[in-house]
């Protein structure tokens, strides 16, 4: 019988493009004359290579213009969607009674022949009657005519700072630690450079690359404290856009009571002994690097 339900399908069907593909899918699994089907979203979609929401428009279409039918108390197997193709169904029987009376059988007298449904029958291809729950707080009263589509229908995205009122459950981010964490209206987590601590694993990168042995603890805490001095009018900014911006100054510092060195020829200091011209050069633009000059 699939067969006659794919031929109307061919040729009746007003539908087109992926609600035809849909069609002809689902009549491709039409077992009797009744024209009833079964089928999933997902097979569907599978089957006419679109997506799962276009498929469900494309379903909703079809509902609304008669071509098919959602069969809301049935059940297919793995719990999917029985659908039923009404058109073909009355086609299918005009088809039968017709054959009966050319070979000169009485036609049943069934007004509705082909509308009325036979669960018996439709029980051996495993559709059956949808299972409801006795409490009747989980009966959902009827509304009217159900397509499906309102039971499909996702529920709306929840808008607004997600981050109101809700605990923080932990460190998101391994590289942040728990006190430097704020959360912008975007969700991003920023400080100022006065809230700012050095992580764990900063102040390991000053000991690895020797800028604590070099400064030692009391330069380094001095450079940090300029550091926040000259950064304290900065728009607040991510842990490691600020961990990143102190390193760089920390290694540019100078360990506390280093000579200052202007070795410009005829200015100054005489050269140290054995320093060339270029070596000049470059401990005079040093020295000049310990001078703030307002725009670091």
């Amino acid at each position: 019988m699939s067969s006659d339900a794919r031929e109307w399908v061919w040729e009746h069907s007003s539908s087109r493009g992926t609600a035809r593909l849909v069609m002809l899918s689902i009549a491709d699994r039409v077992a009797d004359g009744q024209c009833v089907s079964w089928a999933s979203l997902s097979s569907l979609a599978k089957r006419t290579r679109a997506s799962v929401s276009t498929v469900r428009e494309a379903v909703s279409r079809l509902v609304d213009d008669g071509e098919l039918e959602q069969l809301d108390d049935l059940t297919g197997p793995q719990r999917s969607t029985v659908y039923r193709l009404p058109l073909a169904a009355q086609a299918v029987a005009q088809a039968m009674r017709e054959q009966d009376e050319d070979a000169g059988q009485a036609p049943a007298d069934e007004p509705e022949a082909g509308l009325t449904l036979r669960i018996s029958t439709l029980q051996r291809y495993g559709i059956r009657p949808r299972e409801v729950p006795e409490s009747p707080a989980k009966v959902r009263k009827p509304a009217g005519p159900e397509t499906g589509r309102s039971r499909r229908k996702p529920a709306p995205r929840r808008t607004g700072n997600r981050h109101i009122d809700v605990p923080e459950t932990g460190t998101q981010n391994r590289s942040e630690p728990e006190w430097n964490r704020r959360y912008s209206s975007s969700g991003a987590a920023v400080t100022s450079a006065s809230e700012w601590q050095v992580d764990p694993a900063t102040h390991a990168w000053a000991r690895q690359q020797g800028h604590l042995d070099r400064l030692g603890e009391e330069g380094l805490r001095a450079a940090d404290a300029k550091w926040r001095a000259h950064r304290a009018d900065f728009k607040p900014r991510s842990a490691g856009v600020w961990a990143a911006d102190w390193r760089s100054w920390v290694a540019r510092e100078h360990a506390p009571g280093r000579p200052t060195l202007y070795a410009l020829p005829g200015k100054g200091p005489a050269q140290p002994g054995g320093m060339t011209r270029a070596e000049a050069h470059t401990a005079a633009l040093l020295a000049a690097l310990d001078e703030p000059t307002g725009s670091e």
